[in-house]
């Protein structure tokens, strides 16, 4: 059974976050990436409170691909610690699991 998941991240830009969706979207392991923003994250950072505007990237893949994910977004990223974590998708739509799966198996061919 394949599994699914969504990766998180954030960025500093709308553009950064368009420039990494499409990358990871045409190296096709991703089927899809929402971008919301800008939101507002509060955190420490150095040991400082610091706040910030940033958008959120929601990434749709495989499981198994998440390393070749992970690896794309530090290829990009201009944080020094970007947030990468992952969160199982326990079930979904049947027709949306079919269209991502689909997306993702076109990089094979």
């Amino acid at each position: 059974m394949v599994e699914y998941v969504q990766v998180s991240t954030t960025t500093e830009t709308k553009e950064d976050a368009e420039m990494m969706a499409k990358a990871l979207v045409d190296r096709r392991i991703a089927g899809c990436v929402h971008i919301i923003g800008p939101i507002t994250s509060v955190y420490r950072w150095k040991g400082k409170t610091e706040k910030a505007e940033e958008w959120l990237c929601q990434i749709k893949t495989k499981r198994e691909l998440y390393n070749e994910v992970e690896d794309a977004i530090l290829e990009v990223h201009k944080y020094e610690t970007p947030e990468i974590v992952s969160a199982p998708i326990i079930s979904g739509s049947k027709e949306y699991l079919q269209w991502l799966n689909c997306e993702l198996k076109a990089r094979e061919k």
